[in-house]
């Protein structure tokens, strides 16, 4: 949740209201009615307009900084990795861990019956 009067840059337009993207502007009031789609109304100077926008729309412009540096961080490193020909940080830069870290468990027999069952149904 946003605090009023912080700055915010808008990065995406999910309901195609013409918002600015990558403009930044400010959280002036929050939109109480339980009715309405919107969640903040917020004030953009680059346009001069006040414009209703959703949460997911935007976001701080501490939190947008601290991505590209990290994204900016991983970048040197590789380079770095690269230059010094040391393979073992490379592979650990650019192997992704989120998949290293995810076992795959294979399909007991009653399951994959059952799907082997599912597509066969679906075939005829």
């Amino acid at each position: 949740m946003f605090r009023l009067g912080q700055k915010v840059i808008i990065v995406h337009d999910q309901l195609e209201q013409g918002l600015p993207l990558g403009q930044h502007g400010y959280i002036i009031a929050y939109e109480r009615n339980q009715d309405n789609v919107f969640d903040y109304l917020m004030r953009i100077p680059s346009i001069n307009k006040h414009m209703f926008v959703l949460e997911s729309d935007i976001a701080s412009e501490e939190t947008l900084y601290r991505a590209a540096a990290e994204q900016l961080e991983k970048e040197v490193l590789i380079d770095y990795a690269l230059k010094t020909w040391n393979k073992e940080l490379f592979d650990a830069l650019v192997k992704k861990e989120d998949d290293a870290n995810v076992e795959t468990v294979p399909l007991s027999r009653s399951e994959a019956q059952f799907v082997r069952q599912i597509n066969l149904r679906a075939w005829i």
